[in-house]
This record gives C-alpha cells, sequence and structure tokens, in this order.
C-alpha cells in the first residue's frame, strides 16, 4: 500500500531506523511493539532495502496492518497498525 506524504495517519510512536541494516530495523520494531498496546499506529522510518521485503512479513508473521508504506529520496516509511 502506498499513499502520499500529504495524508500520512496519525501515529502514537515513531521509531527511526535510519543508517541500520537487517536484522536491526525488525529486531528494535519487536522491542518497539511490546511497549504499544493493539490499535495504536508505529510510524517506522528506515533506509535499508530490505525492509520494503521484512516489514510486510513481520506484519503478516505478527498480525499487524501495514496501512501505509512509502519511498522517498532513499528513506522508507511504513505506518503500522498494532493487532
Amino acid at each position: 500500500m502506498t499513499n502520499s506524504a500529504d495524508s500520512q495517519p496519525t501515529y502514537q510512536d515513531e521509531l527511526d531506523t535510519t543508517g541500520l541494516y537487517c536484522p536491526e530495523p525488525i529486531m528494535l520494531m519487536h522491542n518497539k511493539v511490546r511497549d504499544m498496546s493493539p490499535g495504536e499506529i508505529l510510524k517506522v522510518v528506515a533506509t535499508d532495502p530490505a525492509t520494503t521485503r521484512d516489514v510486510p512479513k513481520f506484519c503478516s508473521f505478527l498480525g499487524h496492518d501495514l496501512i501505509s508504506q512509502q519511498e522517498s529520496d532513499g528513506h522508507y516509511l511504513y505506518f503500522i497498525r498494532l493487532g
């Protein structure tokens, strides 16, 4: 799913994984979602192109909803509604 930057969802928490490479972004996401409640939205910022594969799999495996995935200037933005 892709949305424009103008229509970014409202989110409750943000995780910046800029400069980190697999598996660090996913490991940090695991830690962050533990501190959040179901239904909350997490914004993840990444620069690792592998996250385009890993984040959707993370969401699918753990029952979260990837509500937006965006790419701009080498940065990847993900908005995830926790299941």
